[in-house]
């Protein structure tokens, strides 16, 4: 009986989660649709739940905030990012973790079909078009530049005043901005998605080329440890 009953649980929880999932893409679809019709700054939170037929408290259960709808993927991506740089195996540098997270193809540029394509063109129309877009995603590359020269200044156990971690980490995060800011002009220009996968991970590896030149195997913790 007991196990019948946790079987019953699981699927049940199973169900819960696929149901919320569907809303929540239910939401964000609704709310693309409108800002590519519309412009982001002109279309209310009140109008994005009515069109997807859920109350504006609901939209805010599973988005933070408006700007959230275009970017959250864009915070998980940043997030993972850090979290690989500080579990990466011993030994191994800031950089070369770095490399090995962004020059992995996801999302998009894994998918690279044509309507993958399209979409990524459609969001970066929407964020050239809105100022409050622009400045999210400015405050979002300095917050997660200014966590990652934190951890390799801990690492490193640079004093308060020393700003090498913030050149590494500008430095770094610059790459993969730099590589956001080019998918988005090429799949905006038409190009095919397999041209913009192969062009945006050839352009990225030159630039951590580049980088490795000066950061290779930094940080040195020997003195510190």
């Amino acid at each position: 009986m007991s196990t019948g009953t946790l079987g019953g649980v699981t699927i049940e929880l199973g169900l819960r989660e696929r149901k919320k999932q569907q809303t929540r893409r239910r939401i964000a679809e609704a709310a693309m649709a409108l800002f590519a019709e519309r412009g982001f700054d002109q279309v209310p939170v009140a109008e994005i739940a009515r069109s997807a037929d859920v109350s504006e408290a609901t939209v805010f259960n599973y988005f933070a905030n408006k700007e959230d709808l275009v970017y959250q993927g864009m915070e998980e991506f940043e997030t993972a990012l850090i979290e690989a740089i500080r579990q990466r195996p011993a030994g191994t540098s800031v950089l070369q973790a770095y490399r090995d997270f962004v020059l992995q193809p996801r999302g998009a540029l894994l998918d690279a079909s044509p309507e993958a394509i399209a979409q990524v063109a459609t969001v970066a129309r929407i964020i050239a078009g809105s100022p409050t877009l622009q400045s999210r995603e400015r405050q979002t590359f300095d917050r997660y530049t200014g966590v990652l020269a934190q951890l390799i200044s801990t690492e490193t156990g640079a004093g308060a005043d020393d700003v090498e971690p913030h050149v590494v980490a500008t430095a770094l995060m610059g790459v993969n901005r730099a590589m956001k800011d080019l998918v988005h002009r090429l799949a905006q220009s038409g190009h095919r998605g397999a041209h913009i996968t192969a062009e945006v991970f050839a352009q990225g590896h030159r630039a951590l080329d580049l980088l490795e030149r000066g950061l290779a195997g930094y940080p040195d913790t020997s003195a510190t440890a």
